[in-house]
């Protein structure tokens, strides 16, 4: 039986791998996993603060489009701890997306072709 939705934002998931940047530390913390335009699944190598703050840099895979990168802030909401271990999912809000920002992101998520979860 399967749960009721009841996300205000439909996920599209990311079928390539995304890396994603904290910009803070310059370092890559994991790829993207499905995205919406309130938030983010991040699939990293290690744990990050719950509760935290993070500001992320990733790029959108979108053919044809000179420049698909996006700066996002963002919430961590909750983290797991995938069964194999070794890998984490993280749920992140976006709390500040700028207007350019905000319209490529409205963009891809709203391409044809997109598979939602």
């Amino acid at each position: 039986m399967s749960q009721p939705e009841y996300r205000r934002a439909p996920r599209r998931k990311v079928s390539d791998n995304v890396p994603v940047l904290d910009t803070m530390t310059d370092q890559v913390v994991g790829q993207l996993g499905n995205l919406s335009e309130t938030g983010m699944l991040l699939i990293g190598s290690a744990p990050l603060v719950e509760d935290a703050l993070y500001q992320f840099r990733f790029a959108l895979p979108a053919p044809g489009v000179a420049d698909a990168t996006v700066e996002v802030g963002a919430h961590l909401l909750w983290r797991e701890e995938t069964r194999g271990g070794g890998q984490w999912w993280a749920g992140f809000r976006f709390i500040g997306v700028g207007g350019d920002q905000l319209t490529k992101l409205l963009a891809w998520l709203n391409a044809p072709g997109g598979e939602y979860a």
